[in-house]
């Protein structure tokens, strides 16, 4: 199974590298010294969609990039992701997301852009060695104080979810990442990508994923999503620094273990959880680990 999901993670790779370039499976299988059935066949079965539909969408996805935040001409983006011609991308978008590239450009509305795949997850590495991790990696996590101004959250509220893994089964969870990856031009700076985190309902505590936008948002909702609004406020930021994948699980449970059990009136606050939402930041390999509570003064 590792070979396998190694293999097609590179053909992943090695098509995001190419993908203005009009890759096909022929320079692929040259690329991987394979048959062009066997990649083809194991593409497919590890991916659950097929190398032509992979491409096709990733082609797509770096148009759109393009229409969306820059202005360079239709015609030109097209050609350079290997459309023929502009009204080749506009049938392709329309198909797709129900409006032409230039509609999109005066009003980029969520759409379920598609997404990069990935199968190979950090943890195959550590099984195979190519990791050495070491316990001196591990630092407690520290506790201080950030004010979040007022703003909107769109996402996915469940409440009986305690966790990304729950949401992350979904089977249009793509869908669900290529929607928040089209409001990264509008989200809010108080996150560090798609964000996630803990909300209370009739004193019952579900998981909720998706994305913070500025308070004055006016865009569209995608179905399925809520949109909250979300009042200013401190909250107690429980965080550890950028630390090496194997020891997600450690870090995770040593920063969770501080933040469900931290008492607030230790530094002079309550908690505020009955009108601002807990967030979960997550960036391994970058800024670490974090858990925010909101917090008042009594």
């Amino acid at each position: 199974m590792y070979e396998w999901n190694h293999a097609v993670q590179k053909m992943i790779d090695w098509v995001e590298d190419h993908i203005r370039e009009s890759p096909t499976l022929d320079d692929l299988a040259r690329f991987m010294h394979y048959s062009k059935f066997y990649c083809s066949r194991q593409f497919h079965y590890t991916t659950g969609t097929t190398l032509r539909q992979y491409i096709a969408g990733r082609r797509l996805y770096g148009a759109t990039i393009q229409v969306r935040d820059t202005q360079r001409s239709i015609l030109d983006i097209a050609l350079e992701y290997g459309y023929s011609s502009q009204s080749s991308l506009t049938r392709a978008f329309q198909y797709t997301y129900g409006c032409t590239p230039a509609a999109y450009r005066k009003n980029p509305v969520p759409i379920p852009l598609p997404i990069r795949k990935a199968v190979l997850h950090p943890s195959y590495y550590i099984v195979k060695g190519a990791v050495i991790m070491s316990e001196t990696i591990l630092t407690n996590p520290q506790v201080w104080v950030e004010y979040i101004p007022a703003h909107k959250f769109i996402g996915l509220y469940d409440i009986n979810a305690r966790g990304y893994w729950d949401l992350e089964s979904r089977s249009d969870f793509d869908q669900i990442e290529g929607l928040l990856d089209s409001l990264i031009p509008v989200q809010h700076p108080v996150v560090w990508s798609h964000h996630a985190g803990w909300y209370y309902q009739d004193g019952k505590k579900g998981y909720f994923y998706g994305a913070g936008v500025p308070a004055d948002y006016k865009g569209n909702l995608p179905e399925g999503f809520e949109m909250r609004d979300i009042p200013e406020s401190y909250y107690l930021v429980f965080g550890h620094p950028k630390y090496d994948y194997a020891n997600n699980g450690k870090v995770m449970q040593r920063v969770e273990d501080l933040a469900w059990n931290f008492d607030p009136r230790s530094m002079g606050y309550e908690w505020n959880e009955t009108v601002c939402q807990d967030y979960q930041r997550h960036m391994w390999n970058d800024r670490g680990y974090q858990v925010l509570r909101p917090i008042k003064k009594p």
